[in-house]
Formats: structure tokens, C-alpha cells, sequence
């Protein structure tokens, strides 16, 4: 079972790339962009949960 620097440090890799891939879409009205946005805000919202502060490594906004 994983500890919580695991989570931590997988939530956080999968985050940026996230939001990464986010960036590069240009109709954000897809079905694809809502996916990753729903996504993003899963992680977002775990990785806050858990104490990260996401000011500085949150490139999305909304």
C-alpha cells in the first residue's frame, strides 16, 4: 500500500501532466478538454486535501 508521500508524489506528476495536455488543446468546449478538466479537478482537489499548495504549480485557471 502506498504512503502518503507515494500518493503525494504520483497525484503531483499526474497533475502537471494534466494540465499540461490541457494547455495545448485548443477548443476547450471538447469532450476531451471536460474530461481532463474533471480529471484535473480530482487531483487538484486530492493533492489540497493532502496539504499541497498548489499556488505557484497551478497553470490552469478557473
Amino acid at each position: 500500500m502506498p504512503n502518503g508521500a507515494e500518493i503525494i508524489r504520483d497525484s503531483i506528476n499526474e497533475f502537471s501532466r494534466v494540465q499540461n495536455w490541457m494547455l495545448i488543446v485548443e477548443d476547450k468546449n471538447s469532450t476531451l478538454y471536460q474530461s481532463m478538466y474533471d480529471r484535473y479537478t480530482e487531483l487538484k482537489m486530492t493533492l489540497i486535501s493532502l496539504g499541497v499548495n498548489l499556488a505557484k504549480f497551478d497553470k490552469i485557471e478557473g
